[in-house]
């Protein structure tokens, strides 16, 4: 546990410090608001400016080097990576930099982190900065040593004359009683050439693990402030819901009097339909909130959700086209065969292992919240309109929490702590249970995808029509919703264009989104929509190469224009040992009574607004055995590429797919949130399985090297194709094409149906 008896220096108080020492650099940048969402996009931004300049690199005559990105490490190891960044372009050892990562007192705003985007856009203002205070630093040195820049060398942190070793001096040295201050560059500045690395593109041990292994590191779960109380909330009976004129208003009463009698209870809260209690002690709070008696009137019920595919149908939509190339109509008209398929995505968790947890601090000068929130600015600004509170007087100190990868509750129990600290005038912590979690964490959202498409006489595909809904929105933080701050009525996103664009030659393509509301609160999950919709695509272009009669990789190489791609997919199929033309059981036990198949994909993760931007490319090889008596698969083996561009730490690029195979495979066969009249009835494990360590099969990684190209987001690109490969290794298996994941044992065994009277 962490108290703050132990560092009362907060954020603030070090970012104050930073500028009022002497024997330090500094490479900021002017003061500016957050950069506003696009239109349609998710996220928030304010006016409010910081009244200190944003610090990127800090380095300090002991020899340390302070080094400052808005995003934060969600457990993907960028903490290691970006340092490895600013070591490299400083030109000292990796254990002398600090990464500060999301306080909003001292990190800049750069946005949510999200979008696989920390190492492909918000790193490069770092980098830049950290060139910035290297030339510098020479250029002093040069002064000093009376020798021309280009006759200087540095070896961690020392410049010495390359012709004369002995004469040198040092980054300490050179910082000894000076305060110097850089304005961060707007145009070039001289990057160290990648074929002069030393520390990037190297292997490096990730920073947080040996704290987290010896059980020394510190979670928001295990923060305490002194003087501190405990507190449980309650929330309505709408679980999951957060659309409508009832949301926020079904609280009739509260009996207080129904828990006066339990020791240690310092408040009830109410406000609107956020109910909280507050007490001395943890298991205090717990207590009380199980027996305090809330009266609640029903909410309208929802719509039934059994069938998914229909209740996506009868959302309104607006539609938005994307692509228009060619005229789809008269080619599918004139083509040989014509396919017409639905594709439908379920809902799903993050399903975060700890519940979230926050701490915060309402004081008369401001407010502190400790938080595992990935969006601590976004959340500042969500926090100053529910407390009515300046944004100056409000910070968010982040530290790690739940691991979650898009967001869980992190940001919502930040709120309920400010509410009910405020309330009662003393620091509260706050934790929800797993029920709570599991019900109001925005969900992936559910996709329905349309496809029709065709081949020409030759094979090739003759024309391509997609169409998309994904019902999202940006989830708001619940207590904004439960106490009425902001409307209940839930804006439409433009979300579900992620990939919506096949990656595969189509001279005849239309593509298009259907921007709907959400059903039952959802946000963005890991892939958010290109998962599904790869799934849709790559799934169709297996349908077609079986159409055409011609290899499944054979087929989409021919057909796929991006070279880069194609040289990744070749790879995996060389490491898979890819058998040309080669088929699986397709619905023919073997004599070990297995249905036995294989399945490809490809697909490169584009995010944002369309047209957006690519981060990595990936490729799933993928070996299935399915028993027909019982519908249960096995994965046998597993080969997966990447092509990251530049790996800063490959060791972290191959934890980060490893990471991506072991989710995307548990969504895939056995992650769906099920929904009843009121909401999500997925409430604990047994409701909601996933990936068990015993069903994690041998992977092999292939990981591509580019290091003359810039480096790529790879934090989600790994599991974009995975559903898609899965699904056809289940039909080389089967027979029998699979378009709705999960693909449990109980959806196997029922597809199957007259295999099972084949068996010997």
């Amino acid at each position: 546990m962490r108290s703050m008896n132990e560092s009362s220096t907060t954020p603030k108080d070090a970012r104050r410090a930073l500028f009022e020492r002497s024997g330090v650099l500094l490479v900021t940048r002017a003061p500016q608001p957050g950069a506003r969402p696009a239109p349609g996009q998710p996220g928030t931004a304010s006016d409010y400016v910081q009244p200190l300049p944003d610090v990127f690199v800090a380095l300090q005559d002991d020899g340390r080097v302070l080094a400052f990105n808005g995003h934060v490490d969600l457990g993907t190891g960028i903490r290691t990576a970006l340092a490895q960044i600013v070591a490299e372009e400083l030109c000292v050892r990796l254990e002398r930099v600090t990464m500060v990562l999301g306080h909003t007192e001292e990190a800049p705003n750069q946005g949510p982190t999200i979008a696989s985007a920390t190492i492909q856009i918000s790193a490069i203002p770092l980098r830049k900065a950290a060139a910035q205070a290297r030339e510098h630093l020479l250029a002093l040195a040069a002064s000093q040593l009376q020798a021309p820049r280009a006759a200087l060398a540095i070896n961690d942190g020392v410049i010495q004359v390359r012709a004369d070793a002995g004469r040198c001096t040092s980054y300490p040295a050179l910082l000894a009683g000076r305060t110097i201050v850089l304005a961060l560059a707007q145009g070039e500045v001289p990057l160290k050439p990648s074929a002069d690395y030393t520390i990037v593109g190297r292997e490096a041990p990730r920073v947080d693990i040996p704290a987290k292994v010896r059980a020394q590191a510190v979670y928001v779960h295990d923060m305490r402030v002194p003087g501190m109380l405990h507190a449980r909330v309650v929330r309505p009976p709408y679980p999951g819901r957060d659309g409508g004129a009832f949301v926020g208003a079904c609280l009739l009463a509260v009996e207080r009097d129904s828990i006066a009698h339990l020791p240690g209870i310092v408040a009830v809260v109410v406000e609107g339909d956020f109910v909280g209690v507050v007490a001395e002690r943890e298991e205090q709070a717990q207590r009380a909130m199980r027996a305090l008696k809330v009266h609640w009137k029903a909410a309208p019920p929802l719509a039934p959700m059994d069938d998914l595919e229909a209740r996506l149908r009868e959302i309104p939509a607006t539609r938005r086209e994307l692509v228009r190339q060619g005229d789809t109509t008269a080619a599918l008209e004139a083509a040989s065969a014509v396919l017409q398929r639905t594709y439908v995505w379920p809902y799903q968790m993050h399903a975060s292992i700890g519940p979230s947890c926050a701490v915060a601090d309402w004081r008369a000068d401001g407010l502190t919240v400790w938080s595992g929130t990935q969006n601590p600015h976004v959340m500042r600004i969500d926090l100053a309109r529910l407390c009515e509170l300046d944004e100056g007087r409000i910070e968010v100190v982040r530290m790690e929490g739940a691991g979650c990868y898009g967001r869980n509750c992190a940001d919502d129990v930040g709120a309920d702590a400010a509410l009910l600290s405020r309330a009662v005038g003393r620091p509260v912590r706050v934790q929800l249970t797993r029920e709570q979690e599991h019900a109001w964490e925005p969900k992936g959202a559910a996709q329905l995808m349309d496809v029709r498409g065709g081949i020409g006489a030759d094979g090739a595909p003759a024309a391509y029509e997609f169409t998309t809904r994904y019902p999202s929105n940006d989830a708001p933080v619940l207590a904004l919703l439960l106490t009425g701050r902001i409307p209940s009525e839930p804006r439409v996103l433009e979300m579900g264009d992620r990939t919506a664009v096949p990656p595969y030659a189509y001279p005849h393509a239309l593509v298009a989104c259907d921007d709907v509301a959400p059903i039952v609160r959802a946000g963005w999950l890991r892939g958010v929509s290109a998962l599904p919709n790869s799934f849709a695509h790559d799934c169709f272009i297996d349908e077609l190469a079986e159409l055409a009669g011609q290899d499944r990789l054979a087929y989409r190489l021919a057909h796929l224009p991006d070279e880069r791609a194609c040289a990744l997919l070749r790879a995996v199929a060389r490491r898979a040992d890819w058998e040309h033309g080669a088929t699986g059981a397709r619905g023919k036990v073997g004599s070990d009574g297995k249905l036995r198949g294989r399945g490809v994909a490809y697909a490169r993760y584009v995010h944002s607004k369309f047209p957006g931007f690519g981060a990595a490319w990936s490729a799933w090889v993928i070996d299935v055995a399915v028993d027909p008596r019982d519908g249960h698969l096995e994965v046998t083996s597993l080969v997966v590429g990447q092509d990251t561009g530049l790996m800063v730490n490959p060791a972290g690029v191959r934890h980060q797919v490893h990471g991506n195979i072991v989710q995307s495979l548990s969504r895939a066969l056995k992650e769906e949130v099920t929904f009843d009249s009121q909401g999500t009835t997925s409430l604990e494990w047994g409701a909601y399985p996933i990936l068990r360590f015993t069903e994690v099969p041998p992977i092999e990684v292939v990981l591509m090297e580019r290091p003359d190209q810039p480096p790529l987001g790879s934090g989600e690109s790994a599991s974009v194709p995975s559903a898609a490969a899965l699904a056809n290794a289940l039909f080389d298996a089967t027979g029998v094409r699979f378009r709705q994941p999960p693909f449990t044992h109980e959806k196997i065994l029922r597809a199957l149906g007259s295999v099972v009277d084949h068996l010997a």
